[in-house]
């Protein structure tokens, strides 16, 4: 396999994304969440007494704060992926413009395809080679997966069923490996 090469463009191209993931994702989130903070504790509750009532002191603010904001705060992220369809428009974009992730989806489907045709080719060259009980395995293999396949489409949800039951899917029960010699 080739190496890569990079390049001092690459490189620098490289650390620009890096500091950008790491400032939106880490530290722009500490520095808003503690600027937002202070700021409505110190602009807004220490000039109401009402608010100063309940809030004595920033440390109580910030726990009362913590202890509502982050299950909100949760529930909004939850809300985001699992109930709206923002997610699935993030998704929709990235696979626009990112043309390898959309490979690897081609690419996965293409492997299947060939796999079960390999494995039909499997059972008719070594029929006369492996046992009734060894063929009806491999058959239930292959027809579960064929069908598995035929019924499942991209936004169903039968890739998660099946990973929910993948203990419960045919193994190969033959522990001999002299087929594949």
């Amino acid at each position: 396999m080739n190496e890569i090469k990079k390049s001092k463009d690459d490189l620098l191209s490289r650390s620009w994304y890096y500091f950008r993931i790491g400032w939106s994702t880490y530290l722009s989130f500490i520095f808003a969440a503690l600027t937002t903070l202070t700021v409505t504790f110190y602009l807004i509750i220490d000039d109401y007494p009402v608010l100063k009532s309940v809030f004595p002191t920033f440390e109580v603010y910030l726990t009362v704060f913590s202890a509502i904001g982050f299950p909100l705060i949760i529930a909004i992220g939850y809300g985001h992926f699992k109930r709206t369809k923002a997610r699935k428009a993030e998704v929709d974009i990235e696979l626009e413009t990112d043309p390898y992730r959309l490979r690897t989806l081609v690419n996965s489907d293409m492997i299947l395809n060939l796999y079960l045709k390999y494995y039909s080719i499997f059972l008719h060259r070594y029929d006369g080679n492996i046992t009734e009980q060894e063929k009806n395995n491999y058959l239930e293999i292959l027809n579960q997966i064929q069908s598995f396949v035929k019924d499942r489409k991209l936004l169903s949800k039968h890739d998660t069923k099946f990973i929910e039951h993948i203990d419960t899917f045919p193994k190969s029960k033959n522990s001999d490996h002299r087929l594949m010699s």
